[in-house]
């Protein structure tokens, strides 16, 4: 930045003539705030606007098993590179609201009320972070999920147990939902976590949404401008997207990765949350893969936030560099 000399003589002058002036009484401090503002965020794709809104975090000790193939040392190794701290695990949570010009719809519904008190306002953010944003959940038309895990479907309820979204039909996989409500699934599922997940999903999906539930196919266009692609592997019907209007894309890449610094630069990873690692592992190289290849940005539920980003190839895994905040839309 240059200043110029008329600018220069002014700001002289200024200073000059301070001791002139009459001196402003001191001020107390301004009491410390004890929350952040809320927290979205819209960029345009063409003509469709999108508005990441923030479901908070969760912060947990780094436990042995969180990565099935690699030592803990190993990780916290990767969490003290990206300038973290080595023995915890920071999760993020980012659904999308998307105005496509005729439709509102929701893409995921984070963690849900019920989590927001058990985390004393840490997660469970979206509804009142969407309604900072200025949407009204009466006025959703469609609420699409990606799979079945709790901080993507929790969020269809709201705190007195009601649909959060109630005129808004919810789209989930036809895959995904076969698998969550097939008794002999849930018979074979494992006690505990994958037990529980069956128990949660079926209460959610039969509190008053079942009638609304409609399964989609991948490789078909879910909502204006909104392709539904298969991502298997977190999940075995786990669905990512393409957004698209006029020149502009985006991929919509749900959970390929979660946290990118563990994630998208060890792709060999297996989280403990992934149903089949090898698979998700295939799966985010070939994804990531194809991201570098075609300069395609990437939005992720996990990344922090706002969560868009572009891939870059970085050895063996890869980078994210994450898009520059944008003032205007």
């Amino acid at each position: 930045m240059e200043i110029s000399r008329r600018d220069a003589l002014t700001g002289t002058a200024a200073v000059a003539a301070a001791p002139l002036l009459v001196s402003a009484p001191a001020r107390a401090a301004a009491p410390a705030a004890d929350k952040q503002a809320p927290s979205f965020y819209r960029y345009k794709v063409g003509d469709i606007e999108v508005t990441v809104v923030s479901d908070g975090r969760y912060t947990f000790p780094l436990e042995d098993n969180f990565i099935l193939n690699a030592k803990k040392t190993e990780v916290s190794a990767a969490l003290e590179k990206a300038f973290v701290p080595r023995d915890t695990m920071t999760i993020y949570f980012a659904p999308l609201v998307i105005n496509t010009g005729g439709k509102l719809v929701v893409i995921d519904t984070g963690l849900g009320p019920v989590m927001k008190v058990n985390s004393k306002g840490a997660n469970g953010l979206f509804a009142e972070n969407m309604a900072a944003a200025g949407f009204d959940p009466k006025a959703v038309d469609m609420v699409v999920i990606s799979h079945f895990h709790t901080d993507h479907v929790n969020g269809l309820l709201a705190a007195d147990g009601n649909p959060a979204f109630p005129n808004a039909e919810v789209l989930v996989p036809a895959t995904e939902w076969k698998f969550w409500m097939d008794d002999g699934e849930m018979s074979r599922a494992p006690a505990g976590r994958m037990q529980g997940l069956f128990k949660s999903n079926r209460a959610i999906f039969e509190a008053g949404l079942k009638r609304k539930v409609t399964p989609y196919e991948w490789g078909k266009e879910v909502a204006p401008g909104l392709l539904a692609v298969e991502t298997i592997g977190h999940t075995p019907g786990h669905t990512s997207y393409v957004l698209s209007s006029g020149s502009g894309k985006v991929f919509i890449q749900s959970d390929v990765t979660n946290n990118p610094c563990l994630f998208a630069a060890h792709p060999e990873w297996h989280a403990y949350f992934d149903q089949d690692g090898d698979v998700a592992e295939a799966t985010r190289r070939r994804v990531y893969d194809m991201l570098v290849a075609e300069k395609l940005q990437v939005q992720g539920f996990h990344y922090p936030f706002p969560g868009l980003g572009n891939i870059e190839k970085d050895g063996s895994g890869y980078r994210v560099v994450p898009a520059p905040w944008n003032p205007s839309i």
